[in-house]
């Protein structure tokens, strides 16, 4: 069971890392994306719908990260060059997402979409080592997906930590206006953060519909866009901690699994609840300790 359970943590942590790891950029640049989860729906969505009538997977994952560049734009053009409150823009992003993939949804299959399936991401085994006991499956035989994951954690934060962009993608985070008079644009800082977040948004959701379910139902995002912006608080704005927290939320999410099938005598709404409950508790211990950039969520308009 254990082998199970770690294969299932690691499943179920990946589409909150990669919308998580988005994030990191974003907020390292002073912006708050409540609309991540619009974003890793809109991913989910067109990502299966492209590979399903194309009949090819590559499409498919291109589709979904344009569909959620595309949300993370329109998402720019309100908070960055009109300077819309980030929290309504963001909760406007993820209505517009909600609804735009439901009516899209059911006008091409039906209000039970029962046709809509594809053939899922193929699983990459290493020979003997997935057969390891404990942890061969859940280390040596995952999607391809699931090592891209693995790889961006150091790449993201040697991006943010040791790199000229970094540096300036900070400095628009801190002090936007200080940034803007050494000649920095933080528009342009802002715009790309926020287009680098949607394509990690749109591969989170691309998971969800082909790597893991190979289906699509009405919001299938089911929040994890919204754990995702815990996970950067927990993880305290720096990768790898990022990387930590989406795996203690994935196991959160994978216990309710084992607990079900163990049998549990519990009401299911607890199993369905506990990642949430936890996402709360979490903050509440950590989150108030966190130093968060300066001007994050701060509106910014050029003098």
């Amino acid at each position: 069971m254990l082998d199970s359970f770690l294969t299932s943590t690691i499943a179920m942590a990946v589409p909150i890392l990669l919308a998580a790891l988005g994030e990191y950029i974003v907020e390292e640049s002073g912006v708050i994306n409540i609309g991540i989860e619009g974003a890793m729906l809109s991913g989910a969505f067109f990502g299966l719908t492209a590979a399903y009538f194309s009949g090819s997977l590559i499409l498919g994952l291109a589709a979904a990260i344009v569909a959620a560049i595309a949300m993370n734009m329109v998402l720019a053009l309100l908070i960055v060059n009109l300077a819309v409150n980030q929290v309504v823009a963001g909760t406007a992003i993820n209505l517009l997402a909600l609804g735009l993939t439901g009516v899209i949804y059911r006008r091409l299959f039906g209000i039970t979409g029962q046709a809509i399936t594809v053939a899922p991401i193929p699983t990459l085994r290493f020979g003997p080592l997935a057969h390891l006991p404990v942890i061969g499956q859940a280390l040596f035989a995952q999607n391809p997906l699931v090592y891209l994951t693995l790889i961006l954690i150091p790449l993201f934060a040697h991006f943010v930590m040791r790199t000229r962009y970094g540096l300036y993608l900070r400095a628009a985070g801190e002090h936007p206006a200080a940034a803007d008079a050494l000649g920095l644009n933080v528009y342009r800082i802002r715009w790309l953060a926020l287009i680098i977040a949607g394509a990690m948004s749109g591969l989170g959701g691309a998971y969800l519909t082909l790597a893991y379910t190979n289906t699509f139902v009405e919001g299938i995002s089911g929040g994890r866009g919204f754990v995702a912006l815990a996970v950067v608080i927990v993880g305290r704005w720096h990768a790898w901690g990022i990387a930590a927290a989406s795996m203690l939320f994935g196991a959160a999410i994978a216990l309710q699994f084992t607990l079900q099938v163990a049998g549990a005598r519990l009401p299911y709404q607890l199993f369905l609840a506990l990642p949430y409950v936890l996402t709360i508790v979490v903050l509440a211990i950590a989150g108030g300790q966190a130093q968060s950039p300066g001007a994050l969520g701060a509106p910014y308009l050029r003098e």
